[in-house]
């Protein structure tokens, strides 16, 4: 009988992929000064094939990250501003009637893109937010009962502003479950924000991003990461990792297989970036927090009481141990 296991990466692959997403994350700083350690979290969520919710005040750079980024791998790049009135179609497109030919055809929306900035994403109604659901969960948009794909590779980088609650809606379990992992840009150190400051320094301009790779080319890569080994004990790791989190008196929800899932295939990625074949458990501890905490959610005791997700995250892991 034929096997269909994907095949094990080559250590030229694995050479390959090193080599691109240094480029990559070289272009994007090119843009966006002092954040390198941000960049290469938000590559290695395109490269798993995840998205990435920014928790940040105005004026950090999320939108330069965005672009940039869409500009390094060639692609394209969309950037919608959610507000309260946004209707489904606005994000998704829909179909319309043409005059000319008398025919219906679907008039694709902005999520047709390789990376869609949604900016202040908790500003949109909870229609228009579920409107984003099948997309970034299956990179496709169904209308009037046709299946339409996004381009390869598709990313959402989507903002939400902390401090400013007013007129927002709060991102509903599901929605925050579509990503792959949540980070914040914040502010530059003083010498970056020099940089940035002095005129005619290149610093947070997208023109001066280079283009150092294609859309396929990432998403070649992307696939083949996959392959990447992780060991049972890794595995079984994260399982009872997880388990702690649904039994904890602290939590109302705890960590989801799809969350496992994502922590799986961004603990590949950093493995490659690292050079490596096996992830290892040091690749997990590392994207624990960013991958899981904006899944878990809190009793209204444990919110009252100070109490923070990482904070649970971290007790459970260290409870765990490496084992």
């Amino acid at each position: 009988m034929t096997s269909t296991a994907t095949p094990a990466i080559g250590a030229d692959e694995i050479a390959a992929f090193r080599e691109l997403h240094t480029r990559l994350g070289d272009a994007v700083a090119t843009a966006l000064l002092g954040k390198r350690d941000v960049v290469d979290l938000v590559l290695v969520s395109l490269f798993a094939g995840g998205h990435v919710l920014l928790e940040d005040v105005p004026g950090t750079g999320k939108t330069t990250l965005a672009r940039a980024v869409a500009a390094a791998l060639g692609g394209v790049s969309r950037r919608v501003q959610l507000t309260p009135d946004l209707l489904p179609s606005d994000l998704t497109g829909a179909p319309v009637y043409d005059p000319q030919t008398g025919q219906v055809r679907f008039r694709p929306g902005p999520v047709f893109a390789n990376v869609l900035l949604a900016d202040e994403l908790n500003r949109a109604s909870a229609r228009t937010q579920s409107a984003l659901l099948e997309v970034m969960a299956e990179g496709t948009v169904t209308a009037d009962g046709v299946t339409h794909a996004v381009p390869a590779p598709f990313l959402v980088v989507a903002t939400q502003n902390p401090v400013d609650l007013d007129g927002t809606y709060r991102l509903p379990e599901a929605q925050l479950d579509r990503f792959a992992l949540r980070t914040a840009l914040g502010y530059p150190d003083a010498p970056h924000e020099l940089d940035v400051l002095r005129p005619g320094s290149g610093a947070g301009r997208v023109s001066a991003v280079p283009t150092v790779t294609s859309p396929q080319v990432v998403a070649d890569h992307g696939r083949r990461l996959a392959a990447v080994h992780v060991p049972e004990p890794v595995l079984r790791h994260l399982t009872d990792l997880a388990a702690t989190t649904r039994t904890d008196p602290r939590l109302r929800l705890g960590v989801s297989t799809r969350g496992l899932r994502s922590l799986v295939r961004c603990a590949q990625v950093l493995a490659a970036t690292r050079g490596r074949h096996t992830v290892e458990p040091g690749d997990v501890r590392e994207l624990v927090d960013p991958v899981l905490a904006h899944r878990l959610q809190l009793t209204r005791q444990a919110q009252l009481a100070g109490v923070t997700t990482t904070e649970v995250l971290a007790e459970a892991a260290a409870a765990l141990g490496d084992r």
